[in-house]
């Protein structure tokens, strides 16, 4: 079975067609498809990798959901002083599918 490895959101991704995951939040309605330029392709012991990307090879996803991760907490304290501060967030979050990988 084929695989890809894309970057998205400053993070990389080794993905197989049918794959379902999440990725920081894109600009994209849902059901619509997004298409990603591959670092690298590989299928059985062919392996591809581009400089940066690969020529004519993409990755296209169906976006699933637009979400808010679970709740973080950043919890910052300095001893011996009384120093304490609680600062809460939740990572904007985009659920994918992989549709197919070309190239």
């Amino acid at each position: 079975m084929a695989y890809a490895v894309i970057k998205t959101g400053g993070k990389q991704y080794r993905i197989q067609e049918g794959d379902k995951f999440d990725v920081e939040k894109l600009h994209a309605d849902v059901d619509s498809e997004v298409t990603f330029d591959a670092l690298l392709i590989g299928e059985g012991d062919s392996v591809r990798i581009g400089a940066p990307t690969v020529d004519g090879a993409s990755v296209t996803v169906k976006v699933l959901a637009q979400y808010r991760g679970p709740k973080g907490v950043a919890f910052k304290f300095k001893r011996r002083k009384g120093f304490h501060k609680t600062k809460g967030y939740r990572r904007s979050l985009t659920q994918v599918q992989v549709t197919s990988i070309a190239g």
